[in-house]
C-alpha cells in the first residue's frame, strides 16, 4: 500500500496551493507530486505544491519550497508565504505538528526561510485567528533592459521588475480585453527571457491597480503575490502611482507599499484555509 500523506489546502486570493510538513513526511519527488496532486480533475487540484519545514539555519525559523502545477519549482510565492504563517501559527491538524512544541508556533513574527531568501512573516492575529499577514519582500531588481516589443498582439513595452523571481509588467487601457493566456503563454517564453518570466497585465482605475496574471509554470491564476510586488514597483518606477497600491486581482486584494525608508516592498493580504486530508504518495518520475 502506498503511503498516505496528509496535506492542506489553502489559498491566498484565491492563489491555492496544497501545504506538506516535511518534518512528518518525506516527499522523495515533490516534482512529481506537484505535477500529480495539483491536477484539478484527478488530484486535489491546486497551483502548486508548498513544502515545510524546519529551517537548518539559526537565522530562520522554517523554510518554504515551491512547485508549480507543471513540477518546475519555484523561487518565492507572497500568497504562499502569508498562508505558510497562518499553517503554522493557527495548526488545525488533528495532531500537532512534529517540529512544534504543543498545538502551533505561537510567534506572531516567522523568518521564513526561501530560495529568494528569508523573508520576515508579520501576522495579524485576532482571537487567536491569523486575519491577515504582511510580508517583508525585501527589495526589488531591475536587473534587465527596461524596454522590448513583446511579440503577440499589439501591447506596450512592459517593466521587469525581480522580487525574488521574474516579472514583466505590461500596463494596457482595458485589461479585461487581453487575452491573458494566449499572450502570457508567449511572453513567458519570449527569448528576452531565458528562464521564463511571469507575467502581469495591469490597468490604472480610480479605485486600485487592475491585474490580471500569468504565472511562470502555472498558467492563469487567481492572484500572485510577488506579481502584485512588481506592478505596484513598476506603477511607482513609472511615474503611474505612489509607493502604496491596492491591488485587485481576480482572487482578491492585496495592499502593497514601497517603503522609501528602507527600499523594501511590504505585502499585505489574507490567508485562508479550504481543506485538509490525506492523499497517496505518487510513483516518482
Amino acid at each position: 500500500m502506498k503511503e498516505k500523506i496528509h496535506f492542506a489546502k489553502m489559498h491566498g486570493c484565491g492563489n491555492d496551493y496544497i501545504y506538506v510538513d516535511t518534518s512528518f513526511y518525506h516527499i522523495e519527488d515533490p516534482a512529481a507530486a506537484a505535477i500529480a496532486w495539483s491536477d484539478r480533475h484527478k488530484g486535489i487540484g491546486s497551483d502548486g505544491l508548498v513544502l515545510i519545514g524546519r529551517s537548518p539555519l539559526p537565522e530562520a525559523d522554517f523554510t518554504m519550497r515551491i512547485f508549480n502545477a507543471d513540477g518546475s519549482e519555484a523561487m518565492m510565492c507572497g500568497n504562499a508565504s502569508r498562508c505558510v504563517g497562518k499553517y503554522l501559527y493557527e495548526n488545525t491538524h488533528p495532531w500537532p505538528l512534529p517540529c512544534m512544541e504543543g498545538n502551533g508556533f505561537h510567534e506572531t513574527v516567522i523568518r521564513l526561510l526561501t530560495l529568494s531568501g528569508i523573508k520576515l512573516l508579520f501576522l495579524h492575529v485576532v482571537n487567536g485567528i491569523v486575519e491577515s499577514v504582511t510580508v517583508d519582500m525585501g527589495e526589488p531588481v531591475f536587473e534587465k533592459p527596461q524596454q522590448f516589443l513583446p511579440c503577440g498582439e499589439k501591447l506596450p513595452a512592459g517593466t521587469f521588475v525581480s522580487m525574488g523571481n521574474p516579472h514583466y509588467v505590461i500596463f494596457v487601457d482595458d485589461v479585461d480585453a487581453i487575452d491573458v493566456a494566449r499572450e502570457g503563454a508567449i511572453l513567458e517564453h519570449h527569448p528576452a527571457f531565458p528562464e521564463r518570466a511571469n507575467i502581469e497585465f495591469a490597468e490604472m482605475r480610480p479605485d486600485g491597480i487592475r491585474v490580471r496574471v500569468w504565472e511562470r509554470g502555472s498558467g492563469i491564476t487567481q492572484a500572485c503575490g510577488t506579481g502584485a510586488c512588481a506592478t505596484a514597483v513598476a506603477a511607482c518606477k513609472t511615474g503611474r502611482a505612489g509607493h502604496a497600491s491596492r491591488i485587485i486581482m481576480d482572487g482578491g486584494e492585496l495592499e502593497i507599499e514601497w517603503r522609501e525608508s528602507d527600499g523594501h516592498v511590504y505585502m499585505t493580504g489574507p490567508a485562508e484555509f479550504v481543506f485538509e486530508g490525506e492523499i497517496e504518495m505518487p510513483e516518482p518520475s
